[in-house]
């Protein structure tokens, strides 16, 4: 696959993988760049976290409606981002169910209260939920739930196969992890502006109808995934079976809003002629 090549031109280092899904197998279809060094993963990690909640959800120790955040805002609204909690900060900003205001303090409350739930602290838990099962050994929960993960590509391509087939929840809580929730509330995509609407599931973006957006045209509107601020992201196409994850230690700017759209259309393009 000679379109992921692409990352040599990029700004510092960065490792790609591609993942390919015929069924409920995945494999690995391509990858470049250093796949066993850690990197920040900043808002990537919201995927990790996402899904760790979402094993105890499943497993019945908390549900999706507790009571969780300001009044009337429940774990469901912390993981998609509308209980009206700002980026960082305590103090509502809106009433939950509003407004799509991307908040690092939801999800990091989200994960404090399955972790109590489930008798532990948030970094066992993504660490016990998700990364063991998943046997992602290179990759550890180092700060808050948000953001705080650092580990591999290649075990990141273990969490992008996930995306693909998830084999850690039920088909109930899989389809809600990557399906939109509170389909209708307009709110900002952090570095591309307002969104009208802003699709979010329980943890992971939903491209939806948003433009501008850091997939390329060719990627549908089903689409999950998350990119952070330090130069990685995750997209899945999980009806099509291709999902593209990198990590590097270029922080995201300029240089991913005019790189990344064309090089997931590359790659994702490739990857569907090659299946």
């Amino acid at each position: 696959m000679r379109s992921i090549d692409a990352i040599e031109r990029w700004p510092g280092r960065h490792g790609v993988i591609v993942i390919s899904r015929a069924g409920a197998r995945t494999e690995i279809v391509a990858a470049a760049g250093p796949l066993d060094e850690r990197f920040a993963h900043a808002s990537v990690t919201k995927l990790w976290t996402s899904l760790a909640v979402l094993v105890e959800v499943d497993r019945g120790t908390c549900a999706l409606g507790d009571a969780v955040g300001p009044p009337g805002s429940t774990l469901a609204h912390l993981l998609s981002h509308a209980s009206g909690l700002p980026l960082d900060g305590g103090a509502p900003i809106a009433m939950p169910g509003v407004r799509r205001i991307y908040s690092n303090t939801g999800i990091d409350l989200a994960a404090d209260h399955a972790a109590r739930r489930g008798g532990t602290t948030p970094g066992a838990l993504v660490r016990r939920n998700v990364l063991e099962p998943l046997g992602a050994t290179e990759t550890v929960l180092d700060g808050p739930p948000s953001s705080g993960a650092i580990g591999t590509v290649r075990d990141l391509g273990v969490l992008a196969a996930e995306l693909l087939a998830p084999t850690l929840v039920s088909p109930s809580i899989a389809s809600r992890w990557r399906t939109v929730h509170l389909p209708d509330l307009v709110g900002v995509l952090p570095g591309y502006g307002r969104q009208d609407p802003c699709a979010w599931g329980l943890g992971p973006e939903v491209k939806g109808s948003k433009r501008p957006h850091w997939t390329g045209a060719t990627w549908p509107a089903i689409s999950v995934g998350h990119f952070g601020q330090a130069g990685g992201f995750v997209v899945a196409d999980h009806v099509h079976g291709v999902c593209v994850a990198t990590l590097g230690d270029a922080p995201f700017g300029p240089w991913a809003k005019t790189t990344w759209p064309p090089f997931t259309d590359a790659v994702r393009d490739e990857a569907l002629q090659d299946g």
